[in-house]
């Protein structure tokens, strides 16, 4: 993409409303504009990026054997009231009435509805597991909206929902959720630490949330440091084994994680002194045991092995995939602007033309722009009449990870300049070569 021909409205100043940095820099950086409260437009670069990881989250959520749909933004509040949760929502969900006097509601959560479908179709055993999930958008009316898209009322959201026979292969269902969300947070270049969590409206003995720590999070969190150390790397997992996903899930979960909800000071005592911390977290994920609790109330069940009929058990798992935008940036930026990780950044290197109109800078950033094109890359080349200064002050608030700079004294000397934007280093060498270092760094992504 030529910048000259995109729209990217970055702003100089920061908005007086914007408190946290995610919130800051996506408003100077073109991401988003507030409509309404806690409600925002996505311009062009916050909607690619939110693209990708919407990607990202379909891609991991398949392997792992589960099943996309989509289910409407609009329920009947009736399936609501058939769980018993339509009054103890509270005040987060906004109730409507339609034109034949109707009870809706704007979705929060989509357990009801996800249990009709179940219960409309599925009637034997012999049909389970099933998976199914859903990426929408969702409507929780907070009562003070803040932070931008990391506590907005309006918010995009991957949510999954589980049935199985028993519970032990419900369990297997939950394990297998939380390893698929290793993965998935990995590839978004952030660390997300499974901690034990409340259970809240949704209910149910077993839940983990998935916490990115940084200063500006809104939960107070307490772990053992060695959490911080596990990476899920490149290890190969066959999400049918039970055995595979429960020796994960009880590596990630062994040592100590907890939110203040569920905090116990005395078994926290328990880490050695020098490995306790106590840090502020992000929530970007959760994942639920609930056991037959939809499935009883609203008549989910199954024909057995023995032919009786029995509630199915399940469980759900949501990521917050416009509140990880927010996630990622709190966890990657300087006092310059974003630092992407490459497996999410809008674009993978940013091209800056120091002499726009030079005809020899002009050939060579064409030729590089095309060449990375055609390496099945996405280079964003700034060809603007503008000054060196006001293109990098731009390449720097917008975070590509990587930059190559073109000017008429290097190309003298046959070579570009490449940048890292997360360690500032650069690197002089034919543009040639920069084309094959950039392509060979994303070429595992």
């Amino acid at each position: 993409m030529r910048l000259s021909r995109y729209f990217l409205p970055v702003l100089k100043e920061t908005p007086a409303e914007a408190q946290i940095a995610s919130h800051r820099l996506m408003l100077r950086a073109g991401m988003i504009k507030q409509a309404s409260a806690g409600i925002y437009y996505w311009l062009p670069m916050g909607f690619k990026i939110l693209r990708k990881l919407e990607n990202i989250v379909h891609e991991e959520q398949q392997k792992a054997g589960h099943i996309p749909l989509q289910m409407p933004t609009l329920q009947s509040a009736d399936l609501w009231k058939e769980s018993g949760r339509y009054d103890a929502y509270g005040p987060e969900m906004l109730r409507i009435r339609d034109r034949q006097d109707r009870d809706m509601l704007y979705g929060p959560t989509n357990e009801e509805a996800i249990t009709d479908i179940f219960r409309s179709y599925v009637r034997s055993y012999k049909d389970l597991p099933l998976t199914l999930y859903q990426i929408q958008w969702k409507f929780r009316d907070e009562i003070r909206p803040r932070f931008g898209v990391m506590r907005g009322r309006e918010f995009y959201m991957k949510d999954g929902y589980n049935f199985d026979l028993t519970k032990e292969d419900a369990l297997h269902a939950y394990n297998r959720h939380l390893v698929s969300y290793l993965r998935t947070y990995e590839r978004m270049g952030l660390q997300a630490i499974p901690m034990r969590a409340d259970s809240g409206p949704i209910g149910g003995e077993n839940t983990h949330e998935f916490l990115v720590l940084a200063e500006t999070g809104e939960s107070e969190v307490f772990y053992d440091s060695e959490i911080t150390e596990l990476t899920f790397g490149d290890r190969q997992i066959d999400y049918d084994s039970h055995e595979q996903c429960e020796a994960v899930m009880q590596e990630f979960t062994s040592r100590y994680a907890r939110t203040d909800e569920t905090h116990d000071e005395a078994v926290f005592a328990e880490v050695p002194e020098d490995r306790r911390r106590v840090a502020r977290g992000i929530e970007v994920g959760q994942i639920f045991y609930f056991g037959t609790k939809y499935s009883e109330a609203m008549g989910a069940t199954v024909q057995g092995p023995d032919g009786k009929q029995v509630p199915v058990h399940m469980g759900s798992h949501g990521i917050g995939v416009s509140r990880l935008i927010g996630a990622i940036i709190e966890a990657n930026h300087d006092d310059k602007g974003i630092i992407w990780p490459e497996g999410v950044t809008p674009f993978h290197v940013g091209i800056v033309n120091l002499k726009t109109g030079d005809a020899e800078a002009d050939a060579a950033c064409d030729s590089l722009y095309k060449a990375l094109e055609a390496k099945g890359l996405e280079p964003l080349y700034d060809d603007r009449d503008e000054r060196a200064g006001g293109k990098f002050a731009t390449m720097d608030l917008i975070g590509l990870p990587w930059r190559i700079t073109v000017g008429p004294r290097g190309l003298k000397n046959g070579v570009v300049e490449v940048t890292s934007r997360r360690t500032g280093e650069s690197e002089e060498m034919a543009p040639e070569a920069a084309i094959e270092k950039i392509a060979g760094i994303y070429a595992g992504l």
